[in-house]
């Protein structure tokens, strides 16, 4: 996968640290991943102009230390933050997770551990663009519908045939039928309960308010 999805940025000052994550990431080869020593080296080579997933050491050398970057990226949606840090307090870790970061890894760091960590995170973002895909694909398709055959969408999503539809909506059967038809044939469905299902994800889409964080888009 050489796709955004896979973007990943270490921000590990000790070398040895950063090369161990750094094959335990790589290892399957379909990722891209970019290593830093320094929070001024991945601002210098401006990695905060895409999104990623980022893990970095709270401590840093440099300009800008771990709560500065944190703050810089506070309210990034396309960047999922993880912090590594050791002997903290607990005022200082409930800080670092209030200020967005996505979880705190023990440091020193356990290769193994933060492959599990950013593996499960790539997978929620790929269920989260699946959905996002599919919520945008019912939007799509319910797009053209006028304003009536919107409301007749309505009747049918609440159980009414053709006869009460009609009678509420101050229609002949006739017109209804032909409306559902109309429907049909705009959004792509092949029956009824298609048509309502595509109903669902997009009203699902504007009740959730969905909103997938875009690692490297």
């Amino acid at each position: 996968m050489t796709d955004a999805a896979g973007h990943i940025h270490l921000i590990l000052p000790d070398p040895t640290e950063r090369a161990s994550c750094f094959r335990a990431l790589t290892a399957r080869g379909d990722r891209v991943v970019r290593c830093f020593a320094s929070a001024d080296d991945w601002l210098d080579a401006e990695g905060d102009s895409g999104g990623a997933i980022l893990l970095f050491r709270w401590h840093q050398p440099g300009r800008i230390g771990g709560a500065a970057l944190l703050e810089r990226i506070a309210g990034r949606v396309d960047i999922a933050a993880f912090v590594a840090a050791e002997q903290l307090s607990i005022a200082e870790s409930g800080a670092i997770l209030r200020g967005g970061a996505r979880d705190l890894l023990p440091a020193p760091l356990d290769p193994r551990m933060v492959r599990r960590v950013i593996d499960s995170a790539l997978d929620e973002w790929h269920e989260r663009r699946r959905a996002l895909d599919r919520h945008r694909e019912a939007e799509a398709r319910l797009a053209a519908l006028t304003p009536r055959e919107r409301s007749i969408l309505d009747a049918l999503a609440a159980g009414l045939d053709n006869k009460a539809i009609a009678r509420q909506l101050d229609l002949s059967p006739r017109t209804v039928e032909v409306h559902r038809a109309n429907i049909m044939r705009r959004a792509g469905a092949g029956n009824v309960a298609e048509l309502l299902r595509w109903r669902f994800i997009a009203e699902q889409a504007r009740d959730t308010a969905i909103n997938p964080v875009h690692f490297g888009a």
